[in-house]
């Protein structure tokens, strides 16, 4: 019979490579079209690479913990035997797979969700899951909890409108000086974020020196060329994220040290956290909501929010308080082009939410948020929730979010600075709450309390709406039929 080589095929825009995570096949099965075969980790994502061809693996190319390349073969299939038997085997499987939900935390963990979330070994099967994507919530009372959605619905377009007191001097300052003509040969390997920075910096990507695995050009690449252009002169490349002047120590000098390469979802995090840090003036605003009420109507209506496959947590609620918030304060779900000096107004509420996984932190985007209920939102939370852990989020479901929620209520802690989700300009943290004397005039009363942390790109928000955006929220959770208003 005759055989086909399978070769690893496109996986998205600028995306060269990755990490073998797991081989899903072996020599004698068989396989069918669409069918997973490989388990592969790039810079964004862990992905399933399906099969294009049908047959019977007679070799496999690969193995976990190798780096392979597009275009690199990955199989060799004998055509038509074992095809249709695999087909029927796969559509069974399909059939029969069901997914897990969140497992219910302490009642005193009223504040857990989205980034608190790391999966157990003893998470309940979940019951009957709404339709929505991704992301299980934070319960009030949950340790671990899952986080973003999945649904992709129609983008409306972002209203453009001009900054009127923004220094647009400042963008032209910015834009390095004019460069050679570009090096002839393919585009520099860079994601789309970074070729996006380097075009409102004014920078051919094509002159960058990139520091990563086959010349990929980072977002520190492109401040680092900038930098060498302004001061004419030469800059190091960097690490992402890290400043490009100094080096560390030789530590084996003072003892053993050991050395681990960083997973591409731990670079690609730390150069976009590093990108978004550097790039972004952030202030961050404190306030405590009085959720003793919110508790009340949490144990009240939990059953039937988990008959509806997820959990009412508060990052569930979270997300529909936040959807109302910007559709009152909507520069918080803009963003900035210094390039033309104007802000991009996104007339939709597509929603973020923090995944702590063990392969890093992932952000899955629950998508038209002001829409559903919050029953809906919840069975999205938890259903996005196991499906970054399980490391099945596609990159289309982690992007497209206009805010981000991230809590940390189910591990402990009063407050936090989270850094803002960059093109977003402000991020809700949340963290655990915890009773404490209120005096109410008469007496002192036991109150629960729920720190909320909202940190913003002070380009775009005034100290004072922030103030008063958080109020909102915490006003919203402490009487939630402010959401029907």
């Amino acid at each position: 019979m005759p055989t086909t080589e399978f070769k690893l095929p496109e996986l998205g825009e600028n995306i060269t490579a990755g990490d073998v995570i797991r081989v899903l096949v072996k020599p004698g099965d068989g396989v069918a079209k669409d069918q997973p075969v490989l388990e592969l980790e790039t810079d964004k994502a862990t992905i399933e690479v399906p099969s294009t061809v049908s047959g019977t693996v007679t070799d496999v190319k690969v193995k976990t913990g190798e780096k392979v390349k597009v275009g690199q073969s990955i199989l060799i299939v004998e055509e038509g035997g074992g095809a249709a038997e695999t087909e029927a085997s796969t559509a069974e499987a399909k059939a029969g797979t069901g997914g897990s939900g969140p497992k219910a935390q302490p009642p005193e963990a009223v504040d857990e969700g989205g980034l608190s979330q790391k999966a157990t070994a003893d998470t309940k099967p979940a019951r009957a899951a709404a339709k929505g994507p991704e992301r299980s919530a934070a319960d009030a009372d949950e340790e671990n909890e899952p986080q973003p959605e999945e649904a992709a619905p129609r983008q409306k377009r972002g209203e453009v409108v001009a900054i009127s007191r923004a220094p647009r001097a400042a963008a032209a300052a910015a834009a390095p000086a004019p460069a050679p003509e570009p090096p002839a040969g393919p585009a520099a390997p860079a994601a789309p974020s970074v070729r996006r920075i380097a075009r409102e910096l004014g920078v051919d990507i094509r002159h960058v020196q990139g520091s990563g695995p086959a010349g990929r050009v980072s977002a520190e690449d492109v401040q680092a060329f900038v930098r060498q252009v302004m001061a004419g002169g030469a800059a190091p490349a960097s690490a992402p994220g890290l400043p490009a002047s100094r080096q560390l120590p030789d530590f084996s000098k003072w003892g053993e040290i050991e050395r681990k390469p960083m997973s591409n979802i731990r670079r690609k995090t730390s150069e976009h956290l590093g990108y978004a840090w550097n790039a972004i003036p952030h202030v961050t605003q404190h306030d405590k909501a009085d959720i003793t009420g919110f508790e009340a109507l949490r144990k009240r209506y939990g059953a039937q929010v988990e008959r509806g496959g997820g959990k009412l947590t508060v990052t569930a609620v979270a997300l529909k308080i936040l959807a109302g918030a910007i559709r009152k304060f909507p520069q918080f779900a803009s963003s900035i082009d210094p390039a033309k000096g104007e802000l991009v107004f996104k007339k939709y509420a597509h929603i973020a939410v923090a995944v702590d996984t063990d392969r890093g932190l992932l952000v899955p985007v629950v998508r038209d948020v002001e829409s559903k209920g919050i029953i809906e939102l919840a069975a999205d939370l938890a259903k996005a929730s196991e499906k970054a852990r399980a490391g099945k989020l596609s990159l289309d479901e982690m992007s497209g979010g206009v805010m981000t929620i991230t809590n940390l209520g189910g591990i402990g802690g009063t407050s936090f600075t989270p850094i803002v989700n960059w093109p977003e300009v402000a991020i809700l943290g949340i963290s655990r709450g915890s009773y404490e004397p209120v005096f109410d005039g008469n007496q002192f009363q036991p109150r629960l309390m729920l720190p909320l942390s909202l940190s913003y790109d002070h380009r775009v928000i005034d100290g004072a709406d922030a103030a008063r955006f958080l109020r909102w929220v915490a006003e919203a959770f402490e009487q939630p039929f402010v959401l029907a208003l």
